[in-house]
C-alpha cells in the first residue's frame, strides 16, 4: 500500500507548502487534517500549480482539534504512515487578548493528535511536532539559541507552543511514539495571510502608505529575524524524514541562513517594487508587551546532518514578492 502522510493545518500557510512538497517530491497520498477558520483556506491547495494533475493524492478531512479525534474522523483519516501536526493558533496580538484561546488550540489540540498517534503507534512510523523559535523568547545580541536551552516564553502564544512541544516530549517518553520536534521561526512565502509582515509592507509600499517597523525604546535599531521561505522549511521537514535521519525524542533547528533586521526586509520588499519605502520606527514592545525585538536560533546541527537552505534568502524573497504582485488577490483580507 502506498505511503500517506497526514498533515493537521494542510489548508494553512506553512501547512500547505509542505503538502505542496510533498507531492512533488515523494510518491505519498496525503491527507489534510484542517478545521478551515482564519488560517486554513481550501484555495491555497487549488491555486497550486500541481493541484490539477495531483489532486488525486490529497484528502481532506474537516476537524477541530479541540475536540478528541473519534472514530468516524479516525476512520475518514484511514491509516496513515507519518503524523505531521502543524496546526495551531499563531497570532501574538490575538493571543495576548485571549490566552486561552491559544492553550486550548495549541495545548489541548496537540493533546488530543498525541492520543490519536498514541492509538496507532505501532501503525505509524514517525510524527513530527512543528514547534516556534518564540518559546525560548527574545535573544540578546550574540546569542543563538540551540535545541535544548532553557524556554522563556514572552508571550502566551510562544506558552502555548511550548506547552504542546513538552506534551509531544512527554507522549515520546511515556509512550514510546516515534516523534521528533523541530522549531522555526519567521516564515515566509507565497499565499501567506495578509495580515502577516511580508504581504502587508508589499500592500503599503504600493500604496505609498508607511510601514511600521518594529524597534528598540530609542527608536533607532529595528528588529532582527532569521527568516526563511516556507518551500525551504518543507525541505527540512522531509529531510527528516526520509532514511531515518531524525532521533525519537530529539529536536532540530529549522533556521534561514543569514539574521536580517525588520527595516532591511522592507526595504529589500520596496527595492524589488521599485518604489519608495515609507517607514516609522515604533517601540512596540513598550506599547504592546509581548513583542519581542530579537529571536535567533543556532542551525547547526541540521548543517551537520547534511541539510542546506535550498533556495537563498534574496532570491527566496524576489520571487515571493513577484508572484505576490501577480496574484493580488492574496493581498485581500
Amino acid at each position: 500500500m502506498k505511503t500517506a502522510a497526514l498533515v493537521t493545518g494542510g489548508a494553512g500557510f506553512i501547512g500547505h507548502h509542505v503538502v505542496e512538497h510533498l507531492l512533488k517530491n515523494t510518491d505519498w497520498n496525503v491527507v489534510c487534517l484542517d478545521r478551515l477558520d482564519c488560517s486554513g483556506n481550501l484555495n491555497r491547495l487549488a491555486d497550486m500549480t500541481i493541484w490539477e494533475s495531483q489532486r488525486h493524492r490529497v484528502r481532506v478531512v474537516f476537524h477541530d482539534l479541540r475536540a478528541a479525534v473519534n472514530s468516524q474522523v479516525a476512520a475518514q483519516i484511514g491509516d496513515v504512515d507519518h503524523v505531521l501536526h502543524l496546526a495551531a493558533s499563531t497570532h501574538v496580538d490575538r493571543s495576548i487578548t485571549d490566552p486561552m484561546l491559544f492553550v486550548m488550540d495549541n495545548v489541548v489540540g496537540t493533546t488530543n493528535l498525541l492520543n490519536f498517534v498514541r492509538e496507532r503507534k505501532d501503525a505509524i512510523k514517525s510524527t513530527l511536532y512543528f514547534s516556534t523559535d518564540e518559546v525560548f523568547g527574545p535573544a540578546p545580541q550574540g546569542v543563538r539559541y540551540k535545541e535544548w536551552d532553557r524556554y522563556k516564553s514572552g508571550n502566551p502564544y510562544a506558552a502555548s507552543k511550548a506547552g504542546a512541544e513538552e506534551m509531544a516530549i512527554a507522549f515520546q517518553n511515556t509512550y514510546g511514539l516515534p516523534l521528533f520536534v523541530t522549531h522555526t521561526m519567521n516564515v515566509f512565502g507565497e499565499r501567506q495571510h495578509p495580515e502577516k509582515f511580508l504581504p502587508s509592507t508589499i500592500r503599503k509600499v504600493l500604496a505609498g502608505k508607511t510601514v511600521t517597523i518594529h524597534a528598540d525604546k530609542a527608536k533607532t535599531t529595528s528588529g532582527t529575524r532569521f527568516y526563511i521561505h516556507a518551500r525551504n522549511v518543507a525541505s527540512a521537514l522531509l529531510f527528516l524524514l526520509g532514511e531515518g535521519r531524525a532521533t525519537w525524542g530529539e529536536k532540530y533547528n529549522v533556521v534561514g541562513e543569514r539574521e536580517v533586521s525588520n527595516l532591511g526586509l522592507a526595504q529589500a520588499i520596496a527595492g524589488v517594487l521599485g518604489k519608495e519605502l515609507k517607514y516609522e520606527m515604533v517601540d512596540f514592545h513598550s506599547s504592546r508587551p509581548g513583542h519581542d525585538l530579537r529571536y535567533a536560533l543556532d542551525g547547526e546541527k541540521m548543517q551537520s546532518m547534511g541539510w542546506k537552505v535550498p533556495m537563498d534568502f534574496e532570491r527566496s524573497l524576489e520571487a515571493t514578492v513577484r508572484w505576490t504582485v501577480a496574484n493580488d488577490r492574496w493581498l485581500v483580507g
